[in-house]
């Protein structure tokens, strides 16, 4: 991204400014302050995360789980009950069933994903730092 933003700069530079280690040590300076300026911005944004996780109201705190349990009921439907119930509705009406296919790709990525999650949920809880914080307020 940076290189996006970057590029048209030091081609203006190439331009207006003929000393190679001047241009050199500006595109440095420019990519450097562009740099901070990007950490800057992650930093405030981890600020803005941890007081919103540290709210003890279930609309500010809340809306992540809520996500999560939503998108793993969505999960279950996708991936489990309805192949299931299509195998079961087309045994019941007497149909030749065929055993339910499942969409392994999309199943894996979503899955690796919530591990990893998890793992870093079972790290906290070893450390000690897991503290439960959202009420019904």
């Amino acid at each position: 991204m940076l290189d996006a933003i970057l590029g048209p700069i030091t081609s203006l530079l190439d331009k207006f400014v003929e000393d190679k280690d001047q241009k050199k040590r500006l595109a440095h300076d420019i990519a450097t302050l562009a740099q901070k300026q990007a950490h800057a911005e992650v930093l405030a944004q981890l600020e803005v995360n941890k007081t919103e996780a540290a709210s003890n109201s279930l609309f500010v705190a809340g809306w992540r789980p809520a996500v999560g349990w939503i998108c793993s009921l969505a999960f279950a439907w996708h991936f489990v009950l309805e192949p299931m119930a299509g195998f079961t509705l087309a045994y019941i009406v007497a149909t030749p069933p065929t055993l339910p296919t499942f969409d392994m790709t999309s199943l894996m990525t979503v899955l690796m994903g919530m591990l990893g999650l998890g793992g870093l949920r079972t790290y906290e809880k070893k450390k000690g730092i897991d503290k439960p914080r959202v009420s019904l307020k």
